[in-house]
């Protein structure tokens, strides 16, 4: 028998590294390739492996220790063949990254069975078990087993583990998955989802229909796509819990329409294209910032008024619909728009989009201008209590007082949230919003 010291292999581009976790203790016996301790970076968490055999003797770290590449993590008692072997050539890490991953980004298995509108925000419903989950901080688990649970849509801080200290494993997470397949488990989401809540019941309506449609003809059958399933969620709460009307207007563009195309001319070899929906971004925010209300956000029985103008755009992707966000909008010119708006609607069409570009707005555009239609009632994004819809401008005949002149109009739906915001308020804050695009120049006062 021999000791050896078991070291940090190479862990990429990191000078040091945080240890988060240590999996194993003096006299524990363990094998090759086993996890001993998890370290953390500012992007990822990964678990070191023994590069052999052998029975703890002395560990060399602790919990908030930095360790790099060459650190000693621990001694072990090992034979004499595999300890020479282990001395010379300490094995390469071969577990990879794991980083935690967005809650959207999952595939659920078992969160398909508690439908798709799973909020983290409900705590009242208590679940049916009794999980053994620590109450403060992240559950007692490595980072393999919980991409295990990420994988599966396991609620990890609901699963008991049956490890030491609670600690939970790959075992127990395919218990958890086994007993809520079988009905002797229920998650917190569907303990507080009503039964049959996703056909009507819970609302005190008739159940929806069940057709067996393949009896009337051909068929095709396609899963909905994650942002579907997901955007779908949102619209039913939002479109089932706000009392929300909708102010239908035509904003007179004729002159602005003129100044948009003479500005692209003269910017042509800059590469940025302008759009009206660039314009339509700056009065909305003089819009906002003339009548807050519209700005702002309800937080119980409070009105949160927000002194910031992040404004969120609808973009049409090959996977659905995406809200990048215009940040600080009141800072920035129309070309500066136009180039952010430009790259973030690639980012979603690409598929790239990060959480941090897709929340924080405080008021939503949704544009059908290069589709066509004349006016519709868009849904309104919560927490936002207002979102404009615009369609295709039309060239239409406007009396002005002596005679009818083709004029080009801008037809605006304006969805606005009655808790908050009256109708008075609706009606002229559409008013404003046509007379801005009307002479742009009021942007300046």
């Amino acid at each position: 028998m021999a000791l050896v010291e078991v070291k940090v292999p190479d862990i990429g581009d990191f000078d040091e590294v945080a240890v988060i976790e240590l999996m194993v203790k003096v006299g524990d016996t363990i094998k090759a390739e086993q996890s001993l301790i998890t370290v953390e970076s500012d992007k990822a968490a990964m678990e070191i492996p023994s590069s052999t055999a052998g029975v703890v003797k002395e560990l060399r770290v602790k919990l908030g220790d930095k360790v790099k590449q060459g650190s000693v993590v621990l001694v072990l008692e090992a034979s004499g063949a595999v300890a020479a072997v282990a001395a010379e050539a300490p094995t390469a890490l071969a577990a990879a990254p794991v980083v935690a991953a967005p809650v959207v980004e999952a595939q659920p298995f078992v969160a398909s069975l508690v439908a798709a509108t799973v909020s983290a925000s409900v705590s009242a419903a208590a679940p049916a078990h009794n999980p053994g989950a620590p109450t403060l901080g992240l559950p007692h688990a490595s980072p393999s087993v919980r991409k295990f649970a990420r994988e599966l849509g396991v609620p990890l801080e609901e699963v008991k583990g049956n490890g030491p200290k609670g600690r939970i494993s790959q075992d127990d997470i395919q218990a958890f998955t086994k007993d809520v397949m079988a009905g002797a488990t229920q998650t917190k989401a569907q303990a507080a989802k009503a039964p049959a809540g996703s056909d009507g019941a819970a609302l005190g309506l008739i159940p929806w229909p069940k057709v067996d449609f393949a009896k009337f003809g051909p068929i095709e059958r396609k899963e909905m796509g994650r942002i579907k399933k997901i955007s779908g969620a949102n619209l039913l709460r939002n479109a089932i819990m706000i009392p929300a009307v909708t102010n239908h207007d035509d904003a007179d563009i004729t002159e602005l329409e003129a100044f948009r195309v003479s500005t692209n001319k003269e910017n042509e070899k800059s590469g940025v294209k302008v759009t009206m929906l660039a314009f339509l971004i700056k009065a909305c925010v003089a819009g906002l910032k003339k009548y807050p209300e519209f700005n702002s956000s309800l937080d119980g029985d409070a009105i949160v008024y927000k002194n910031y103008w992040h404004i969120g755009f609808a973009a049409d992707t090959p996977n659905g619909l995406m809200v990048p966000v215009i940040r600080d909008a009141d800072k920035k010119g129309i070309l500066q728009i136009s180039q952010e708006m430009g790259e973030l609607a690639k980012k979603a069409r690409d598929g790239k989009l990060g959480p941090a570009e897709m929340t924080g707005a405080t008021f939503t555009i949704s544009s059908l201008g290069g589709i066509g239609g004349k006016y519709f009632t868009p849904i309104i994004n919560a927490p936002e209590v207002a979102i404009l819809g615009v369609c295709k401008s039309t060239q239409e005949p406007v009396w002005d007082g002596k005679q009818f002149v083709p004029r080009l109009m801008l037809p605006l739906s304006l969805t606005w949230d009655h808790r908050v915001i009256d109708g008075a308020a609706a009606a002229r804050f559409n008013a404003y919003l046509g007379q801005i695009l009307g002479d742009f120049r009021r942007v300046l006062l």
